[in-house]
């Protein structure tokens, strides 16, 4: 028999997980989401991708700021399920569900821990990474684990790509999760190690601009990791009075002799950078207020540099 389950989520990565519980006949009693947010130019009040979806399927949702002194009890769940939910659950809720709360992260815990898991991986050149289905407690992405997934990170994946495929496998996980639980074969939760531990903070804009005094491999995982937002940019061409133009595809590429941050001429179809250690060929960009345009629309516009 299926447990009482409330899920909390918010943003599109929470939305898969959400859809197989209730295909597989582990529809949430409640859903909890964060509240209503101002969006597009009109700055109008829009709901959470978990609450339209909830909504759609007629699952009650609850929104409130915070959950401090909050209580569940009244909804008699047994188990709590979040992915991506984006508030903190107090201890007093941790312990309402008789089954407690499990969470579904994204990565390969202990390592990134926090808030930006699919960015820190693909900024530090992680081969793999993957979902962790946790069982929560009061630290941050601390507690034991009940499964994993793994999966490798491809050599040009985005963040929006790898954010897009760890979604869709949260979902399996959660699913294989309940089908264990149900059948009284869920594995002990293991303790995460000490050793490992590493943090993925909150990003923030100021977090993508490129530095070119480092290397043109660590740029170009950058590039990746901030793709979708906030996108990686430059201040590079502001020469071609273009000041912070937006970086979205990259690659890097052999050394070249120029210092650090210099434009190099004679390619048609990447806009190339020297670098303290090789060179970041950009292949598409965006100046402000403008679309996005490959090299080649970018030296069409600018023919002094091709």
């Amino acid at each position: 028999m299926s447990p009482r389950i409330i899920y909390a989520g918010t943003p599109e990565f929470s939305v898969p997980a959400l859809q197989a519980l209730i295909d597989h006949g582990h529809r949430p009693v409640m859903v909890l989401t964060q509240p209503d947010r101002p969006a597009g130019r009109g700055r109008i009040l829009q709901g959470s991708p978990v609450k339209i979806l909830a909504e759609q399927e007629g699952i009650p949702v609850e929104q409130p700021a915070t959950l401090k002194g909050a209580s569940l009890a009244h909804w008699a769940a047994d188990l709590l399920i979040t992915a991506a939910y984006g508030l903190l659950i107090p201890g007093t809720i941790l312990t309402e569900p008789r089954l407690g709360c499990w969470n579904l992260h994204a990565s390969l815990l202990p390592r990134w821990r926090g808030a930006s898991p699919i960015q820190q991986a693909i900024l530090a050149g992680d081969p793999e990474t993957g979902i962790s289905l946790m069982q929560m407690d009061e630290g941050l992405d601390t507690g034991p684990v009940l499964m994993t997934e793994r999966t490798a990170i491809g050599p040009t994946e985005t963040a929006a790509d790898l954010h897009d495929r760890l979604a869709r496998l949260s979902a399996e996980v959660v699913i294989q999760g309940l089908d264990a639980l149900v059948s009284n074969q869920l594995p002990a939760a293991t303790p995460q190690p000490a050793t490992g531990v590493t943090h993925a903070p909150l990003i923030k804009k100021s977090d993508a601009l490129l530095d070119f005094s480092g290397s043109a491999e660590a740029l170009a995982r950058a590039v990746r990791a901030y793709n979708p937002w906030p996108v990686a940019h430059t201040e590079v061409f502001a020469p071609l009075g273009e000041p912070m133009v937006r970086v979205w595809s990259a690659q890097a590429g052999p050394a070249v002799v120029a210092p650090p941050g210099e434009l190099i001429r004679g390619r048609s179809d990447a806009v190339v950078v020297a670098c303290g250690e090789g060179s970041l060929e950009i292949t598409e960009l965006q100046a402000p207020s403008r679309r996005r345009l490959t090299a080649s629309e970018w030296f069409n516009a600018h023919p002094d540099w091709r």
